[in-house]
């Protein structure tokens, strides 16, 4: 092993520049050659490629988004855009490559690990939709930045007595959801893992005003439904008219927060010593606090687990 590659690929998640940081500094203390692919596969095709220093990845651990950036491609789908990025990792001797994202970056990591080309793949995502490990990077940032924006909600539904829905980001994982809804005292919280009757999320509104509540938080993964949808639901079932805010991108940025910056410095450095043995096509995890690697096809094959306990402290917790 003499020179490895990183790259970010998919959404970015803050905590990305921690991990890009720890890989860097990590390999170099080994004697490692590190060259950095910009803007993920698609840069990697388009031959994007650059030599990384200990001053390259310098102030950076603080950062949100990722300083490689970013993107998604259609090109690493097909048999042909995958020959040609073993072919460009081969002419610029790049003997391992770390793979930062989702499963969609996985996949394209698992493929290119079928070569000669050693591959470590690191969970980098808000969504948590990732069912080997327990977090991804940027998971803890995204539910922080989702705290925050409810609380500051909270404060105007209070004033004007209203019924606000907060629809947040996950794709069909309700994680982000969940934690910030249980976090935010949200009285009710609506994921695509949970079955659930509009009626019924009327009906505790309706009883929580008959003993002075005024107002209401809905907490919405966006997998679920979209809010201008349930909007007209409780609108139609109760004639309350009631108030939608869609985080959006709002939950991708930001300064990542002390949890994901360790994780990353952990799971960064975790990739070069495991390229360093020699081993390939791993996803990096962490599980019950430790550390763990597995193979990328297993990773990506995993059914993710709701997690049920907490779903139901949630409902009991906001009667």
């Amino acid at each position: 092993m003499k020179k490895i590659g990183v790259l970010t690929s998919g959404g970015d998640a803050p905590g990305m520049n921690a991990a890009i940081r720890a890989i860097v500094r990590t390999a170099i203390s080994h004697n490692l050659n590190v060259v950095g692919i910009e803007r993920g596969y698609t840069g990697l095709l388009n031959g994007e490629i650059k030599e990384l220093q200990i001053a390259s990845v310098g102030d950076i651990i603080h950062r949100g988004g990722t300083i490689l950036k970013t993107s998604r491609c259609e090109r690493m789908k097909t048999d042909a855009g995958i020959d040609e990025a073993i072919c460009i990792l081969e002419k610029n001797e790049i003997d391992g490559l770390i793979v930062i994202g989702g499963d969609g970056s996985f996949q394209g990591a698992n493929k290119l690990g079928r070569s000669n080309i050693k591959v470590m793949g690191i969970p980098g995502t808000i969504d948590n939709d990732l069912a080997y490990t327990d977090y991804t990077i940027g998971f803890d940032t995204a539910v922080n930045t989702v705290l925050d924006a409810i609380s500051k909600i909270r404060d105007t539904s209070m004033s004007h007595e209203k019924v606000t829905i907060i629809e947040v980001m996950g794709r069909h994982c309700g994680d982000i959801a969940l934690y910030a809804g249980l976090a935010g005292g949200a009285e009710s919280i609506l994921v695509p893992e949970e079955k659930y009757e509009v009626h019924k999320v009327c009906e505790k509104m309706l009883q929580g005003k008959k003993r002075g509540k005024a107002h209401n938080i809905i907490m919405l993964a966006e997998g679920r439904e979209s809010a201008a949808e349930l909007q007209k639901e409780i609108l139609n079932h109760t004639g309350i008219e009631s108030r939608v805010t869609v985080l959006g991108y709002l939950q991708r940025g930001g300064i990542p927060t002390a949890v994901d910056r360790i994780l990353a410095s952990k799971m960064g450095a975790k990739a070069v010593s495991l390229l360093m043995d020699g081993k390939s096509n791993r996803a990096i995890g962490i599980k019950d606090n430790h550390l763990i690697d597995i193979d990328i096809m297993e990773a990506l094959t995993k059914r993710k687990v709701f997690d049920q306990e907490m779903y139901s402290l949630s409902q009991t917790l906001s009667i």
